[in-house]
């Protein structure tokens, strides 16, 4: 049993941006849950390989990629489907099975709240 939690991303309401998981770096301090939060993202993005799994799958055409198209990272099958578990359970990838493949998309939400959270404001002259 894993002991990683999901990501809480919020569904946007209709007409406003993505709710986020966290505030922008510049914005404040994070809290001791919003800094977990991220650094759940950010420890399961760090691998190379995860890295590239995730841009492959959030590139792919359709937004959504089989695992047979993306297995091509240098690593073998069984160590890609550990580390898109391990993308699975920081709540960046979600995954359906059809037939005997399973396709992997990137969570709703999830290239927002990344990009908004690194975002540096711009000054308002």
């Amino acid at each position: 049993m894993s002991n990683t939690k999901a990501l809480p991303l919020l569904e946007p309401v209709a007409g406003e941006e993505a709710a986020l998981c966290c505030p922008p770096l510049t914005e404040r301090p994070f809290t001791a849950d919003e800094a977990e939060t991220a650094a759940r993202m950010f420890k399961a993005l760090g691998d190379p390989v995860r890295l590239r799994l995730f841009s492959a799958v959030a590139s792919h055409e359709g937004g959504e990629a089989c695992v047979c198209d993306i297995s091509d990272v240098g690593v073998s099958q069984p160590t890609v489907s550990h580390h898109l578990k391990k993308l699975k359970d920081a709540g960046l990838l979600s995954s359906e099975r059809r037939g005997t493949w399973v396709y992997y998309r990137v969570e709703p939400s999830v290239l927002a709240t990344m990009g908004r959270l690194l975002t540096i404001p711009s000054s308002g002259a």
